[in-house]
């Protein structure tokens, strides 16, 4: 490549101010030596695809998609993963050299990398997942490829969950129910609600918890969240999700460059920062 030739790209999102992409995929870049741009960029809520369009007319060659665009990226690719159509959404747009949009969901990978980084193992554990949004169906696929005994979802409408989990029920030991309905015993717990966001904790028994099991929150934030809170409290491990951003950001940098960034480094300078 030239080295006067700097390929675009960018998170799309709106709000999007707030993203810390453009710091994660600098820092990928320069750690890399590849020569990209990547801005954050408030597409208008009435017209994603015209965002994305404009953004390819100015040498846009890929893009991250936050909320609350992710399902009209999936509307508007041309070849879909395999992931991605299970998961009805779309986080990394790619713009192949025949001009055709490939999208890709890189969330639940971020998950299981992240989790595999911290040494939870998913092989054979009891999964508990609170839930039943698009960030918690992004996740399923990856999750039950890892082989788990079973893996229970949570959500305050016991249809919507018992309803996702058919959707994968050719995938694994899938079920899914009511929050009342929750007992114990569970290895690992993702709370992937957006109850984090408003202080909140879904209604939940004491004896969720196995021994040694681990709480992992989809959130993240400079303090725990009310889930990681009471989770730690009740003798859980307590992660938050600031591992699953950057290790889901190190997948769609893959996807666009062809070189797999270190992101240990990455996520100790974010902690830092927070």
């Amino acid at each position: 490549m030239s080295p006067h030739v700097t390929d675009r790209y960018c998170v799309f999102g709106n709000p999007v101010a707030h993203s810390k992409s453009p710091f994660i995929h600098a820092a990928f870049a320069a750690q890399t030596d590849e020569q990209i741009e990547y801005t954050a960029i408030a597409a208008p809520l009435d017209n994603f695809a015209g965002a994305w369009r404009e953004f390819v007319a100015q040498g846009g060659r890929g893009a991250n998609v936050t909320i609350p665009f992710k399902e009209e990226a999936f509307r508007l690719c041309d070849t879909i993963s395999s992931r991605a159509r299970r998961a009805g959404a779309v986080n990394t747009l790619l713009l192949g050299k025949n001009g055709l949009t490939y999208g890709d969901t890189t969330d639940g990978i971020g998950l299981v990398r992240d989790l595999a980084r911290q040494g939870v193992k998913l092989t054979g554990a009891r999964i508990l997942v609170l839930g039943a949004g698009g960030a918690v169906r992004g996740v399923l696929e990856p999750l039950l490829a890892e082989t788990p005994a079973s893996l229970h979802i949570a959500n305050r409408t016991a249809e919507k969950a018992a309803r996702l989990a058919r959707d994968f029920a050719d995938l694994g030991a899938i079920t899914g129910g009511g929050f009342k309905d929750v007992t114990g015993g569970f290895d690992l717990v993702i709370n992937g609600t957006s109850a984090s966001l408003s202080g909140e904790l879904p209604p939940l028994p004491d004896g969720l918890f196995a021994t040694d099991a681990t709480a992992y929150d989809m959130m993240y934030g400079a303090e725990p969240t009310v889930f990681l809170c009471w989770a730690g409290a009740r003798g859980a491990r307590p992660l938050d999700g600031l591992g699953m951003l950057v290790e889901q950001a190190a997948e769609s940098f893959f996807q666009w460059r062809g070189k797999r960034p270190d992101t240990a480094a990455v996520m100790a300078t974010l902690r830092e920062s927070l």
